[in-house]
């Protein structure tokens, strides 16, 4: 199982190495009760295949959709989740927290 940061940028880096597009998404700011640390990281390659983790639950799978336009376009993007009386419904966190995730394609 590839549990260890350094194991989701090995896997990361060997994608690449076989021209597949990938992407890289890191938890840089966290802010009240957060499901994962700051530096934690989720690595998706062009055919959705994901390892390692920034949240959890719904927030991993708008992260990986997130993730495959930025494979595409190649921009970089900041994603922030977190919970709210009028969005307690779509994606956030249900831990009150929120978190702050830049995905960025990997070269």
């Amino acid at each position: 199982m590839l549990d260890r940061d350094e194991d989701i940028l090995k896997a990361a880096e060997s994608w690449a190495e076989v021209d597949k597009g990938v992407a890289l998404a890191t938890v840089i700011e966290t802010w009240g009760s957060a499901p994962r640390p700051a530096g934690s990281n989720l690595v998706v390659n062009e055919d959705g295949t994901f390892l390692g983790s920034v949240s959890g639950g719904c927030v991993e799978g708008a992260v990986v959709t997130e993730a495959l336009d930025v494979i595409s376009s190649g921009a970089p993007r900041m994603l922030e989740f977190g919970v709210a009386d009028e969005t307690a419904w779509t994606v956030g966190l249900s831990c009150g927290g929120r978190i702050r995730v830049f995905v960025e394609k990997v070269v």
